[in-house]
């Protein structure tokens, strides 16, 4: 079914001549002769109108994530930060409240910080791992319940299937990220959450070459976002982009799939090494939620965190320098989810003025997110022994 997804489902190749690739509709209007087709596609989600609500490469794009993630619909935005805002700004309001799990991905953490509580929203953070936590929070202005599962850096899962349970009980709607897992190893909407997000930056374009975010929800709630948060906050997604991440589809199960193999070899060999004190990876033997993980999570991701075992900042500035020298595998980033295996070492983001990345919370120096690309196993894991040895 995923194959069909990927390669067939809404590209109409009679409509464009039998092309092998959909085109890219650049256009930003979208002409009519009559009256009544104008009125039509003003009324009509589905129709071309004008590309800040409705283009027809990104309709491919939508109907196939849709699919993928088991939803009835989908809207792609401009970045996942855009996903995130417009569907959370979508489900609440002024003088209501909102359970966040702690420690999500950063941008999200200032989001909900920063700008949420201008609107006079109030929010909770909570340790999702235990669902009891969520009720206990639970008042009678709960509107929203937002998920990450796993979340960033320290990968907490959370029982989605039984915090559906209680938000439906008190008429909550849940919001997840799950960008970690791809719509490839995870559905959160069999598990009853209302709306599934992802960043289209990481793993479903795979190639780093693009910048986007998608809702994914049932019809009624897409149509509602449609018609008041995503077109007047406008966040639309470029259709170049949507071309790309259309073809970064054609090779998302088989980039997963190599990802899920590779990605714990090196974690094996990490948990071995005398100079990691610990590595936190959802498919490690070790990781202390293996049955949310079974549940849940269909195959391994890419990403792990590591603490090093040393707080000398030289230490971990050295290894981090040596791991991601222009012979080796590794880069540092920002993000994730293309071909090409980074680290993000927390160690970064201390001393610095940049109030985008100081001002979260912040983990100790040590600490090291790891995500594993294309690249072959053994070179991965070659690179990596060198530069532990610097410690």
């Amino acid at each position: 079914m995923s194959r069909f997804i990927i390669n067939q489902l809404g590209e109409n190749r009679d409509e464009y001549f039998n092309a092998a690739i959909p085109p890219i509709f650049s256009n930003s209007n979208f002409l009519f002769s009559n009256v009544e087709d104008m009125r039509t596609a003003m009324n009509e989600i589905n129709k071309p109108f004008y590309t800040r609500g409705t283009n027809p490469t990104t309709k491919i794009l939508e109907k196939k994530i849709a699919a993928l993630e088991k939803t009835e619909s989908a809207i792609a935005l401009s970045s996942g930060m855009a996903a995130i805002s417009t569907a959370v700004l979508s489900q609440i309001k002024s003088k209501e409240h909102m359970i966040c799990v702690k420690s999500p991905y950063s941008g999200t953490e200032k989001l909900f910080n920063e700008i949420i509580p201008k609107y006079g929203i109030e929010l909770s953070y909570i340790d999702g791992k235990d669902p009891n936590n969520f009720t206990k929070k639970i008042r009678n202005n709960t509107k929203v319940i937002y998920l990450e599962s796993p979340n960033s850096w320290t990968w907490d899962i959370q029982d989605l299937e039984e915090i559906s349970k209680i938000a439906k009980k008190n008429k909550i709607v849940t919001i997840i990220d799950n960008s970690y897992a791809s719509p490839i190893n995870c559905n959160p909407a069999s598990w009853g959450i209302d709306i599934v997000i992802h960043s289209l930056t990481k793993y479903i374009g795979g190639h780093a070459n693009a910048m986007g975010g998608i809702i994914c929800s049932s019809n009624d709630i897409i149509n509602e976002i449609y018609e008041s948060e995503f077109k007047l906050l406008g966040g639309v997604l470029s259709p170049f982009h949507s071309w790309l991440f259309i073809n970064g589809l054609r090779t998302l199960k088989i980039r997963m799939d190599y990802i899920s193999e590779s990605t714990p070899k090196v974690v094996r060999f990490m948990e071995q090494n005398k100079n990691v004190k610990e590595v936190i990876y959802p498919h490690s033997e070790k990781f202390d939620q293996k049955e949310l993980v079974k549940k849940y999570l269909k195959k391994p991701s890419g990403q792990f965190s590591i603490i090093l075992n040393t707080e000398s900042e030289k230490k971990i500035e050295d290894f981090c320098n040596k791991l991601c020298n222009k012979n080796n595998s590794f880069r540092m980033a920002a993000s994730w989810g293309g071909h090409e295996s980074l680290i993000f070492p927390e160690l970064v983001r201390y001393n610095i003025e940049s109030k985008y990345y100081s001002e979260t919370d912040l983990l100790a120096k040590n600490y090291i997110r790891f995500y594993i690309g294309l690249e072959d196993t053994d070179e991965i894991i070659k690179d990596i022994s060198e530069a532990l040895d610097t410690i």
